[in-house]
């Protein structure tokens, strides 16, 4: 199916300076919004606590919430609308970690005295410090031994260097995981961000250029997807990780779909300049990268309109993470292949 004409030849290279400077906008946007905020708004998956979810069946006041959670010896409560508004739902978030009975049925009670409105369901999680601990930590181990694995698959895939990228990938993710089995005063977050830049830095030296391209290209869309949860003040859950995950598989699958047609178009003619046969790749495929993206983007705005409450946050980031892969996929990953390549070639 050709969505887009086949002999298109839009100039995606000659405007990677702009793109890249839209990039850069973004990111730091996106790490300022971050650092202002103190890093993400965990929920309690990973900062423990009370997350409470309740469904009235007639709307209600925030005051009167807080008036019956107050009641309970629940401290320092944050009440939020949760959902649409005719949903008549709310969700309450407190530091609060260890409560006794029934507090489910609990809360019911005290809230139905307060507002005066018949409760129809509640919904209490409820997390430990420790607990809450370990899934940050491993969460960031997922994430960042996802793209370190990555490395190694791009490395072998078009360059062959199997070897080299298994024992680079080892050197150093064993080290980041030892470390963090040990209490060494240093941030999990820093020691993995640091890891990280060694990894670029290696793949940069050992010119490892596919892999470079392609993990620059999924940190991007992975900063700018907390960045703008960060900047919308949504609580960062196991969700949200499981949504990243299966961001970096879906704009990894667009890169590599361009970074195959580069290797067929240049053994096809290796005597035109290499940014025009990036260029050329990528207008091939842009018919089938556009069509996978349109109906993908299309069942997650369903789910993410109609899905309800429950999926809402992991459609939002599904949502930004697809523009955002399929963008880095085109002005990213590929226009960085460039730096690599004698333009004289």
């Amino acid at each position: 199916m050709q969505f887009i004409k086949p002999d298109l030849n839009i100039n995606f290279i000659g405007i990677r300076k702009i793109a890249f400077a839209v990039s850069l906008i973004m990111v730091l946007l996106s790490l300022a919004s971050l650092v202002y905020h103190k890093g993400p708004r965990y929920g309690v998956d990973f900062q423990g606590g009370l997350s409470i979810q309740i469904k009235f069946k007639d709307q209600v006041k925030l005051d009167d919430i807080h008036k019956g959670v107050g009641a309970l010896g629940i401290d320092n409560a944050s009440v939020q609308q949760f959902g649409l508004a005719t949903d008549n739902e709310f969700q309450v978030r407190s530091p609060l970690s260890v409560m006794k009975g029934d507090l489910a049925e609990q809360l019911k009670k005290s809230l139905q005295a307060t507002t005066g409105v018949d409760v129809v369901d509640v919904s209490v999680d409820m997390v430990g410090a420790q607990a809450s601990k370990d899934l940050r930590e491993k969460a960031l181990l997922a994430i960042f031994f996802a793209l370190l694995l990555l490395e190694i698959y791009i490395s072998g895939r078009f360059e062959l260097k199997w070897t080299l990228s298994a024992l680079m990938a080892a050197a150093i993710g064993i080290p980041v995981y030892f470390v963090m089995q040990f209490e060494l005063g240093m941030g999990y977050t820093f020691i993995i961000l640091m890891a990280l830049a060694i990894s670029l830095v290696f793949c940069w030296y050992l010119k490892l250029k596919y892999a470079l391209g392609a993990i620059i290209a999924l940190v991007h869309d992975l900063i700018i997807t907390v960045g703008i949860f960060s900047f919308l003040d949504i609580e960062f859950t196991l969700q949200i990780v499981a949504a990243l995950l299966t961001i970096i598989g879906y704009s990894l699958n667009d890169t590599i779909i361009i970074f195959d047609r580069i290797r067929e178009n240049i053994a096809k003619d290796n005597k035109l300049p290499f940014s025009q046969i990036i260029n050329r790749s990528i207008n091939e495929t842009l018919s089938r990268t556009t069509i996978t993206s349109l109906l993908t983007l299309l069942v997650v705005v369903a789910l993410f309109v109609f899905g309800g409450s429950v999926i809402h946050h992991f459609a939002l980031a599904m949502i930004i993470g697809i523009v955002v892969g399929t963008y880095s996929s085109i002005y990213v990953a590929s226009p960085i292949l460039i730096g690599w390549k004698d333009e004289n070639n």
